[in-house]
């Protein structure tokens, strides 16, 4: 299934997955590219891609004050590209 934007469905991650996702980020005080380097890891052990810049900014997103699980399935989505 794709939607306008030519992009696959991403599945949905578990609530606990998704939180140690942002618990890693906030906790491992790394620069940006570090950061993409973990969501990338995270993607890409999920069976999805992602590019380095788009990495960047869902990390930078993800680890924002009061970011829900919500918010981090949807950045996920948005950046997440079927490998």
């Amino acid at each position: 299934m794709t939607d306008t934007n030519d992009r696959t469905y991403v599945e949905r991650f578990t609530t606990t997955d998704l939180m140690m996702l942002r618990q890693e980020l906030l906790r491992s005080g790394v620069d940006s590219f570090q950061a993409a380097y973990i969501v990338t890891n995270f993607l890409s052990g999920r069976g999805y891609g992602v590019s380095s810049c788009e990495a960047r900014a869902a990390a930078s997103r993800i680890e924002g004050p009061r970011c829900s699980v919500e918010n981090i399935q949807a950045e996920l989505e948005r950046v997440a590209r079927v490998m």
